[in-house]
């Protein structure tokens, strides 16, 4: 089901504090302490601003005392502001102004941090009462002057808040459509593993059907066992079809039915042994991987072979991951088991599902055949 999120989940305006928009700043986890930091540090920054236009405007360097007062003023309008959006923030009016119009989103981003200006000189001018101001507030032009560079400073926030709105808008548009792609690919691979996984081998079912037909007079008792076993793995091959994941034992189940049914026809000249630890018996994996490995090695390994041989499934821990080996004592590694469709069709699912968390190994085996290794992680296994 193709759920869209909610634009709580596409806007992130919770811990963005506006020095993130230099990277420096984006490498330290949100925190309180962090954005009161940052707060300070971007205070300060125009404390710096409003002193510097003080000496220009002046024509001379402002005293210490004034340098103070700048950057007591800067901090308290910074922390002000810093305030009131953390409470808009709270109060949902930041996610209600998002999701509304751009007059809105104006009215918020510029207005909460004029807001800050305003109240934030108020306090100062409650606080520093009684000190010499220096000519800083008690001079006209020099309040104008401060009062100009504050009002600037709630413009620039305003950009940096809208400029990061743009971007959150832009990344989560980003995510969706790479989600959609995923999922698309996703599907894709599973209707086509599906469509050939409901196409029973047509060599592997007609050779079947022929067999159990000679065999109805000739050895009734033989052909009802092979007809229960091929019946048995079109169950277990017809269910996996319409599952996201299965278990070992499952697959192990399917694959001793398919076993069954090719001695019968091959008889000696297949031996097969599955070998699973009961631990690693109800461990998660995706469907069907297991089965194309096999056939795999039946058809490439042991039937060119004129005396056959044998093939193991063992299934066992491998670290942080489950190994499954199929082993076979055949022809021996070539071309077409390093590159058939069924294990380039498996090696897709894997990356797919688990990224360079699983792979699919082949090697030759001593003295003859092949080792093909399946390497799933042991936690988070796939269920798609």
């Amino acid at each position: 089901m193709n759920k869209q999120p909610a634009p709580q989940a596409v806007f992130v305006r919770e811990h963005f504090h506006p020095l993130e928009i230099f990277p420096y700043f984006r490498r330290f986890r949100p925190s309180l302490a962090r954005d009161l930091l940052y707060t300070f540090i971007w205070s300060c920054s125009f404390g710096l601003f409003f002193y510097a236009m003080g000496a220009f405007t002046e024509g001379r360097m402002p005293s210490l005392e004034a340098f103070g007062i700048y950057m007591t003023i800067a901090n308290i309008i910074g922390y002000t502001i810093h305030f009131l959006f953390d409470l808009g923030n709270k109060a949902k009016l930041d996610c209600a102004a998002r999701t509304a119009g751009i007059a809105t989103k104006l009215v918020y981003y510029a207005g909460v941090p004029l807001l800050g200006v305003v109240l934030g000189m108020w306090i100062a001018s409650r606080i520093l009462v009684g000190v010499s101001f220096g000519g800083v507030f008690s001079d006209l032009h020099a309040l104008l002057s401060l009062a100009s560079v504050s009002i600037a400073v709630s413009i620039a926030l305003s950009v940096v808040f809208f400029w990061r709105e743009r971007g959150a808008v832009a990344d989560a548009a980003l995510a969706r459509e790479r989600e959609r792609s995923e999922r698309i690919e996703r599907e894709s691979v599973t209707a086509n593993l599906r469509a050939l996984q409901a196409q029973v081998e047509p060599h592997f079912l007609f050779n079947t059907l022929a067999n159990v037909t000679s065999l109805i007079d000739a050895d009734p008792a033989k052909a009802r066992h092979m007809l229960e076993s091929f019946i048995r793995f079109l169950r277990a091959s017809l269910a996996a079809t319409r599952m996201e994941s299965t278990t070992i034992a499952a697959e192990a189940d399917l694959i001793a039915a398919y076993l069954e049914v090719l001695q019968v026809r091959m008889g000696a000249r297949l031996r097969g042994r599955i070998e699973v630890d009961p631990a690693l018996g109800p461990f998660t994996m995706p469907p069907m991987l297991l089965q194309p490995i096999v056939e795999n090695a039946i058809r490439h390994g042991l039937e060119p072979k004129l005396e056959g041989g044998e093939i193991r499934v063992v299934a066992r821990g491998d670290g942080g991951h489950v190994a499954i080996d199929v082993i076979d004592t055949g022809v021996g590694f070539g071309s077409a088991t390093a590159g058939g469709l069924g294990l380039t069709n498996i090696r897709e699912r894997l990356k797919l599902l688990y990224g360079d968390g699983a792979a699919l190994d082949i090697r030759d085996h001593a003295p003859t055949g092949t080792i093909v290794t399946l390497r799933l992680p042991a936690q988070g296994a796939a269920s798609r």
